[in-house]
């Protein structure tokens, strides 16, 4: 890909989620679902502006990175250790059972 298209590429991107993400805050729908929806619509399953998966898989994980840091910079240290039973309760019940299940379905899939 030259220059010249990885310019367009880049406006695009850009332009969608400055077009989209604001419609979607207004609806009330969240700028995540924007984000989302903007994704979808410039991506391989749409208009099809953005068609290798190497670089999309690059984008998404530098956006779950933004993202997560966001949420560290909004996260209040007093909420977190109002969360805490949450946190280490249930995310540790999903955890071991997404494990358990894994290892049921791998087990019934080569057993």
């Amino acid at each position: 890909m030259n220059a010249e298209q990885q310019s367009f590429s880049l406006l695009v991107l850009l332009l969608s989620m400055v077009l989209i993400v604001p419609f979607f805050k207004r609806v009330g729908l969240g700028s995540v679902l924007g984000y989302l929806a903007a994704g979808l619509l410039i991506g391989p399953f749409g208009l099809k502006f953005f068609n290798d998966f190497k670089a999309i898989l690059q984008i998404a994980e530098l956006g779950v990175v933004i993202f997560l840091f966001v949420i560290g910079l909004e996260m209040k240290p007093s909420q977190l250790w109002q969360l805490r039973k949450q946190i280490f309760g249930l995310g540790l019940l999903q955890v071991l059972t997404c494990c358990g299940l894994i290892t049921l379905a791998g087990h019934f899939a080569l057993g």
